[in-house]
């Protein structure tokens, strides 16, 4: 019998690679769905006998869809695939009802592991051709499935490696596709960097949808008054190279939340003996140092850091750039905000990607999509 198969998830990059990972002999016909709102509605409609869940989604994430699951009743068996990996998150998921938790991005071994102990799949079923059912599409083999899925910077330390002018770099941009990948790449990393931070403080780190656009740096400034609201903030940068790439890693903190840090950090608070600045270099070094890892090993890419430097402490975001904003044209901006549940904290983390590195990061982005 032909089971239905639900993937989950806001990236069309993330349903690609879910269904690429599905076990080659499942008799399986496939449906979509990119928040949770159209999970439940495609569920209801008898095309979730399994669901792929995604946690981190737009209009509804995939916490209050196993909540709507066990409200309603509904029947379907979950699996959620995540780069959320905090422990917590693998807990509270738990708790609602998924059969089990697959950290991004996944892989076809995994994937087949956890649904076979599940009894979802079994290698005894006869090889059937998997189809899938995408909106306003006919069906399609997995192998056909198509793919898809604002911020901000400070000074390039770093810029200066790439030697190639300006002038002979054809002019770039961002496509709705790429940025969709883009998206989906930072998703992870910022999973991998929020683990970290939560085990360090003993937190639930909430997590965004990352921020991914390609702006001129004349424009960084409006964009940081999204984020500035009137406090005082203190930032701390560090450069980032590796072959044909080149950037800024940029972590900001909220003067308002040094105080609950510092409680959670087990350090004895006092601002006039630099522990504000000993606090704002810890969160940069691991913020900064996981973000980045996860970064490189989803694109098979080794980045050297330099030292990180204080931008500025006690201060508006857009005065931490404010001399700064002439070194580039244009950056690829990758805005991360994380706070921790229960707490008053708000620090953002900021990847600024020069115009020069978009040509080795597409290359890098085009193979993992046709691999």
């Amino acid at each position: 019998m032909t089971t239905t198969l639900l993937i989950c998830d806001d990236s069309n990059m993330a349903r690609k690679q879910a269904a690429r990972s599905l076990p080659d002999n499942w008799d399986v016909e496939i449906s979509f769905a990119g928040n949770g709102l159209e999970a439940l509605e495609a569920i209801k409609a008898g095309k979730g006998d399994v669901l792929l869940l995604d946690l981190n989604m737009p209009k509804m994430d995939g916490y209050h869809v196993l909540e709507a699951i066990v409200a309603q009743d509904l029947p379907t068996l979950t699996i959620v695939i995540s780069g959320d990996i905090q422990p917590e998150a693998h807990q509270r998921v738990t708790s609602l009802g998924a059969l089990g938790f697959i950290k991004k991005p996944v892989n076809k071994e995994t994937l087949t592991n956890v649904l076979s102990s599940y009894g979802v799949f079994s290698n005894d079923k006869s090889k059937e051709k998997t189809t899938v059912n995408s909106p306003n599409t006919s069906q399609q083999t997995v192998s056909a499935i198509p793919t898809t899925k604002q911020p901000l910077a400070t000074q390039p330390h770093t810029a200066d490696v790439t030697k190639t002018s300006t002038s002979d770099i054809p002019e770039m941009t961002l496509s709705t596709d790429m940025r969709d990948c883009y998206q989906e790449i930072a998703n992870v990393a910022m999973g991998r960097a929020a683990d970290l931070l939560a085990r360090l403080l003993n937190v639930f780190v909430e997590l965004p949808i990352p921020n991914v656009n390609f702006i001129e740096v004349s424009e960084l400034r409006m964009a940081l008054k999204d984020i500035e609201n009137h406090e005082s903030t203190s930032g701390v940068c560090q450069g980032f190279i590796s072959a044909g790439i080149s950037g800024e890693a940029l972590l900001i903190l909220n003067d308002s939340s040094f105080k609950d840090v510092a409680s959670l950090m087990h350090y004895q608070y006092d601002a006039d003996m630099g522990t504000e600045l000993e606090l704002l270099m810890d969160l940069a070094n691991v913020l900064i140092g996981a973000c980045l890892k996860g970064v490189s090993e989803q694109l098979d890419i080794q980045f050297s850091q330099g030292h990180p430097e204080v931008l500025g402490q006690h201060r508006k975001i857009s005065d931490l750039i404010a001399n700064n904003a002439n070194k580039w044209k244009k950056t690829l901006a990758i805005e991360i905000s994380y706070s921790i549940e229960n707490y008053p904290i708000k620090c953002d983390l900021l990847l600024l990607f020069t115009e020069n590195s978009m040509k080795t990061l597409n290359n890098k982005l085009a193979y993992l999509i046709d691999e």
